[in-house]
């Protein structure tokens, strides 16, 4: 399953982050990173998921 989420952490950052730990503080943070920036979504969504 985490290889799942990692592919869609990849693809959309935000629902990666989701799958993991559901509508927490981490998701938010990760769709501002995910606006700001593509590449730091994705590095804080890979980050949340290896965590857990």
């Amino acid at each position: 399953m985490d290889i799942i989420k990692i592919i869609f952490a990849i693809i959309l950052p935000p629902v990666g982050v989701f799958l993991e730990v559901g509508l927490s503080g981490a998701f938010w943070l990760n769709i501002l990173l995910t606006i700001l920036g593509y590449i730091p979504g994705i590095i804080h969504a890979i980050w949340i998921i290896a965590k857990n």
